[in-house]
């Protein structure tokens, strides 16, 4: 970190669930969760009253610590609950994301051997489960009843849990990534104590500070830093439950004006995009930016609206969980916006790269975190990208029932093969260059990476989503244009067509001549995406 901190977890104390009990004792009046908009709150107390609640009932359903409890719903304090009560049980945890259709959330629930899935009615209709209600805790189909009197006089000297064992299986995460298949990754203790240790590390607030958590919770992205981190150093959370746009997050921010903010690429992009672009290609604002010491007055009006608009009360903006947009990162960093890039798998629970803002090298994803080792499998790493592997604390123990996957994703060695290629310079700044999966082979034998053509096709702010794809030697752009991007550019479905040899050139003017693309499709709608707003590729030739 840039700046002195003090810590607040106990490094020595190798037991999440211990840590949980620690802040629940420690912060008991406090307030812990809220969900925005509602005005409902609870305490640390109120949480642990509700774990002694739920745990009897677990202990009634004949669940046994090992077990699998599956959760899933959108993100509130009901989930934050329901996951703290399974976590200290010594339940394994099986988040589902929320956007996940029934067919696969009936999957997973199958899959994990979950012997109960606490959810909301949405899904409780239509699963074939064991289900326990997330809005008020009851059992669907069972009459089990738990007297709250009995927990009303809980004080924190009660609070004693569940104590695992480092290597013991914590979490059970099915990704969500783009190449179609959901995997059931394998998560020990230790992999949340090292993040969590991590974050306690680098980032300094604590008790009493206030949060915003917009990223799904199922996610381990969101889940380690956007939840139960706050959590574990006594944060009052607030939870976003609507679908976070631009409008939204914007107003929750201000109103809650959050320590630190933990957001995907797109939600900064759309904002940057949509807000800010358009009026610095205005004629008046480039004549004024042609003049630099008049550009630095712009810039840091530019700096501090932005600034405000999110809240003004944070240290740092981290940003992660997908690729950035290069041309937004470049003005972030003209205007000194207090932003860094971190990098993580589901695999490592999720963390591997980050960097302090003021330290942060631009394009990069930060450098390896404690407790963990990196290398890129290249002849010449600082110049030649290579896969990037992992090794240390975080890495998971594997998939679940899936022996082939396992071995092929982590080697005899230890190392986990990430998929992504990558560089690594002098100072240990990692640099994304692309997915393996994703490398398309070009005519002359080039290697070519579709997130950099894609960078250079989003430059133009008429485009607002883009998918490079491979036809033979030729490769092609799919490209999604809304109806106010049209208007805002003044144009029509049908101008937009005969435009697209324009567009074309301009874009393969900033691209080598083997990346050039040959052809833009426009698409009638959105690409689909996965929960972290990540476009699913396979789906698109």
């Amino acid at each position: 970190m840039a700046k002195a901190k003090t810590r607040i977890l106990n490094p020595s104390d190798s037991s999440v669930i211990s840590l949980m009990e620690t802040t629940m004792c420690k912060n008991w009046s406090l307030p812990a969760y809220t969900n925005y908009g509602t005005g409902e709150n609870f305490t640390y107390g109120d949480v642990a009253k509700m774990i002694a609640r739920l745990h009897q009932l677990f202990n009634k359903l004949g669940i046994e610590p090992g077990q699998k409890i599956a959760l899933c719903d959108k993100n509130h304090a009901h989930w934050a609950i329901a996951f703290h009560a399974a976590f200290s049980y010594g339940a394994v945890v099986v988040p589902i994301l929320s956007e996940f259709n029934i067919e696969q959330i009936q999957n997973i629930y199958e899959h994990s051997d979950s012997k109960l899935i606490i959810c909301g009615e949405k899904y409780a209709d239509k699963l074939q489960a064991r289900i326990l209600n997330i809005a008020d805790f009851t059992m669907r189909d069972e009459a089990l009843s738990i007297d709250m009197e009995t927990f009303t006089d809980l004080q924190p000297a009660d609070v004693h849990y569940f104590r695992e064992h480092p290597d013991d299986l914590a979490l059970l995460s099915y990704t969500s990534g783009s190449t179609g298949r959901s995997k059931g990754v394998m998560l020990p203790y230790r992999s949340i104590w090292s993040n969590m240790q991590f974050a306690d590390e680098v980032l300094d607030f604590g008790p009493g500070d206030r949060t915003l958590a917009i990223l799904p919770m199922a996610h381990m992205y969101g889940f380690s830093f956007d939840f139960l981190f706050e959590f574990l150093i006594g944060c009052h959370v607030h939870f976003l439950t609507k679908t976070p746009s631009p409008h939204i997050v914007i107003k929750a921010f201000n109103d809650i004006k959050p320590i630190v903010i933990i957001v995907v690429p797109l939600i900064l992009e759309k904002i940057v995009q949509k807000q800010i672009f358009p009026i610095l290609r205005t004629r008046h604002i480039r004549a004024l930016t042609a003049i630099p010491i008049l550009r630095d007055v712009v810039y840091r009006q530019i700096r501090n609206k932005l600034y405000s608009a999110l809240g003004g009360h944070f240290y740092e903006c981290i940003i992660g969980g997908a690729a950035f947009n290069k041309e937004v990162e470049d003005f972030l960093h003209q205007i000194h916006f207090p932003y860094t890039v971190g990098y993580g798998m589901t695999e490592c629970g999720p963390i591997i790269g980050y960097e302090d803002w003021k330290l942060f090298a631009k394009g990069s994803c930060g450098k390896i975190v404690p407790r963990m080792q990196i290398r890129i499998d290249s002849p010449d790493p600082q110049h030649t990208p290579g896969e990037i592997l992992a090794k240390g604390m975080n890495v998971m123990l594997g998939y679940y029932k899936n022996e082939q996957e396992t071995l092929e994703a982590i080697d005899d060695e230890g190392w986990i093969h990430t998929g992504d290629l990558g560089t690594i310079d002098k100072n240990g700044n990692i640099y994304i260059r692309g997915r393996k999966k994703t490398m398309l082979l070009g005519a002359n034998g080039q290697n070519v990476y579709p997130e950099e053509i894609e960078d250079a096709i989003m430059t133009h702010t008429l485009f607002e989503e883009s998918l490079v794809v491979q036809r033979g030697e030729k490769l092609v752009a799919l490209v999604y244009v809304s109806e106010p991007a049209l208007e805002r550019h003044g144009l029509t479905h049908e101008t937009l067509l005969q435009n697209l040899d324009t567009y074309k050139r301009q874009i393969n003017s900033y691209l080598p001549a083997f990346a050039n693309i040959s052809a833009i499709e426009v698409q009638e709608q959105e690409f689909e995406k996965t929960p972290k707003r990540s476009i699913r590729r396979y789906l698109y030739k």
